[in-house]
């Protein structure tokens, strides 16, 4: 069995350092090669984490002491990179979302399992403590029928977050707005926990910022497979950045998680309706959060999501959050903007 795993990350973007921090800090991992096209990028985080760096990726994935790549970059650019690292024998990461394109996010899945390759797509927040114990109630029986759900993300980003990076607010490389960049984690737990989604009904607009192709408030009805309903909302024009929140009602429970916090949580006693006690045990308060900032985050799920695909390796099985489970989000997203262009419900299905 292999005593250490050597991680390449590939984008030296906002969210590396949580990446480098989170694998280093696992005993038997090591970052030993980053990859940025620009030069100075590359060499400041190699400099942090005790790595070569390189600006030509090809060149990166011919080193044999790479088993991992974690890849970073622009959205629209994430499968074929996937694709070359799972074709040089490289077991990936991919961060949130996994592409901006359907056909592409399934045609990573497929060269991963022909390179037999582990495939996992960042989904963190399946791994908080909050997420896991909600998730095992409800499947549990425990909340029983999910009949409502309510998901918001009600972010700020300044117009200085778009205009500072070329990338960021198009169509060719973003993919979308706020849905598809700051409110898919919250959207990938929201049908993790309410189920999968039948169809959408949805409006997006561009209301608070300038020069930008992709929306920045968009709200979605969604119609559960098991007949639950539900709404999605999100914005990145919440000053100075609020919550993302969901709630969850079953016809035996409830819950309220808000800014990764289980917040409420009610399970009904048939012998006593009327006790209603708060099982929510809720630490600390709205502490920086990325409502406000897209470095501030707690990197520790990051942590649990590195260490899943490690031993989704060691075991040889799936890492909990693969290419299907995160095709999942992608696909309510994308049925949303074809919902607002069409003014049509869609049909995850007919995608």
């Amino acid at each position: 069995m292999k005593k250490e795993f050597g991680f390449a990350i590939v984008g030296a973007g906002l969210i590396s350092t949580t990446h480098f921090e989170q694998i280093s800090a696992i005993e038997g991992a090591k970052v030993v090669a980053v990859y940025s096209r620009k030069e100075e990028k590359a060499k400041s985080l190699a400099e942090k984490a005790g790595a070569d760096w390189y600006t030509d990726y090809q060149e990166m994935l011919k080193r044999k002491e790479i088993d991992i790549v974690s890849i970073i970059t622009p959205s629209g650019t994430h499968a074929d990179m996937a694709i070359e690292a799972a074709r040089a024998g490289k077991h990936v990461i991919v961060e949130k979302p996994m592409d901006i394109s359907l056909e592409k996010a399934q045609q990573m899945i497929d060269v991963c399992r022909e390179n037999h390759v582990k495939l996992s797509i960042i989904s963190q927040h399946r791994f908080d403590p909050p997420a896991v114990k909600i998730k095992g109630e409800i499947d549990s029986g425990r909340f029983g029928k999910m009949v409502l759900g309510q998901a918001a993300v009600n972010w700020y980003r300044p117009q200085s977050y778009f205009d500072n990076s070329k990338w960021r607010g198009t169509i060719e490389m973003d993919g979308g707005g706020v849905l598809i960049n700051q409110a898919i984690h919250t959207i990938d737990l929201f049908q993790y926990f309410m189920g999968e989604v039948e169809s959408v009904f949805a409006h997006t607009a561009i209301l608070a910022h300038e020069r930008i192709e992709v929306e920045d408030v968009a709200v979605a009805t969604v119609k559960f497979k098991n007949g639950g309903l539900g709404t999605i909302v999100a914005t990145t024009a919440a000053y100075p950045g609020l919550s993302a929140r969901i709630e969850l009602i079953g016809t035996t429970g409830t819950a309220v998680i808000e800014n990764d916090q289980l917040m409420k949580h009610y399970l009904r006693n048939p012998t006593n309706e009327s006790e209603a006690i708060n099982l929510a045990v809720h630490h600390g308060g709205d502490h920086n959060h990325a409502s406000v900032n897209p470095a501030a985050l707690d990197g520790t799920s990051h942590r649990l999501q590195f260490i899943d695909m490690i031993n989704a390796i060691q075991e040889d099985r799936e890492p909990l959050v693969n290419g299907e489970e995160g095709l999942k989000p992608l696909k309510i997203i994308l049925a949303i903007y074809q919902s607002a262009r069409t003014g049509q419900p869609i049909k995850i299905a007919d995608l």
